[in-house]
């Protein structure tokens, strides 16, 4: 297309941009401003800029929540006389979640869910050692009597020597597992429990 393309179909279609506000972010404003609708423009622009910048600190907000709460349950867990139990019975209240869980293949064991054999591979892809699920599967398996609470969950690789294990947290509410920013804290948690469980 054409700029005269594109022009004639604006003004064909009035109403675009304005049902449209998030493309009002990737375009340049004019250097002069001339007249109301010039003007309507620039306060759509700045609109749609002072809502991203909302959704960001919102963001941000979650994300230190997260991490403050994550340092309380590295606490508790160097504390820890049975890693498994805590993560089990105290980490779901200092985490604000609902489950968490050490899901490892292999046999189940007291606090720990078995996992057939391939499945932290099927549910961390190569690559990957964390992942925030906003529609998770495999509930019944990764969050056993817990399933039902669940809406979203986290996961993220246990770097265990002897057996491929995941770190489960589930959660009622999506806010409580920030999708942007949560993989370092992720991975603080399962590397902090390795260390707690080979000690």
């Amino acid at each position: 297309m054409t700029e005269e393309d594109i022009a004639a179909w604006l003004r064909a279609h009035p109403g675009f941009l304005a049902s449209r506000p998030e493309l009002y972010r990737t375009l340049a404003p004019p250097r002069r401003v001339h007249g109301e609708e010039l003007a309507d423009h620039m306060a759509a622009m700045l609109s749609a800029e002072r809502a991203a910048t909302r959704n960001l600190a919102a963001a941000a907000r979650e994300g230190d929540g997260f991490a403050a709460r994550t340092h309380a349950a590295v606490l508790a867990l160097i504390a820890s006389h049975d890693p498994l139990e805590t993560i089990s019975q105290e980490w779901p209240a200092l985490l604000g979640l609902e489950h968490c869980a050490l899901a490892a293949e292999g046999t189940a064991g007291a606090h720990r869910l078995a996992l057939p054999s391939g499945s932290v591979a099927r549910l961390l892809p190569a690559g990957r050692d964390t992942l925030v699920r906003t529609a998770p599967t495999d509930l019944p398996l990764l969050h056993a009597e817990a399933a039902g609470l669940v809406d979203c969950d986290a996961l993220a690789r246990v770097p265990l020597a002897k057996t491929p294990a995941l770190l489960v947290l589930g959660a009622r509410h999506a806010a409580a597992l920030p999708s942007r920013g949560a993989a370092p804290h992720l991975l603080f948690l399962a590397r902090a429990l390795a260390m707690a469980l080979e000690r």
